[in-house]
């Protein structure tokens, strides 16, 4: 995101209020600076160059969101955009804002943990269950995984046993 150390542009800050309003395809509930998939905003030249990772490199909405994001800074007279996947480092969960971890949970999906700095790779392409999930409806941590993958590979399918709703996980990477 941007630095509060440097002076920015105003063309530049106002494509990041812009973004801000961008919502991911898969989770509407979510910008995609929510969820820190837009990585830097910049001039270069007369352009404006917008840096994104998405959440894995198989994902299927790359394609839609870039498509979103040339749109919404096009409309707003902010073009033109030159888009930029930028692939490493890789995304991760860590890079979900807290306003967007609480997003999640006010859209009825458990946002994830936090992943420890020097984790091993085995554990973010396959995470454990270290803690346990809280149920975005009730709060109670007395909840089960039904299915490792819920409606897109992201995300698992769990069941509070408290109040028995089911909800999706978005799974720490």
């Amino acid at each position: 995101m941007v630095s509060a150390q440097r002076a920015v542009p105003a063309r530049v800050q106002r494509a990041w209020d812009v973004l801000a309003g961008v919502l991911d395809p898969e989770v509407p509930a979510l910008s995609l600076c929510d969820l820190g998939i837009v990585r830097d905003v910049r001039e270069a030249g007369d352009a404006l160059e917008v840096v994104l990772t998405p959440t894995y490199s198989g994902c299927p909405a790359t394609e839609v969101i870039e498509q979103s994001v040339r749109e919404a800074l096009e409309r707003d007279g902010l073009g033109p955009v030159q888009l930029k996947l930028q692939r490493a480092p890789a995304w991760t969960t860590d890079w979900i804002s807290e306003d967007g971890r609480r997003k999640l949970r006010e859209y009825g999906i458990a946002p994830p943990g936090h992943i420890e700095p020097g984790a091993p790779v085995a554990i973010r392409l396959v995470p454990r269950r270290i803690a346990p999930v809280a149920c975005p409806r009730c709060g109670s941590t007395h909840t089960e995984q039904l299915s490792a993958f819920g409606a897109t590979a992201c995300k698992s399918l769990h069941r509070c046993l408290d109040c028995r709703e089911p909800f999706e996980h978005f799974k720490p990477i």
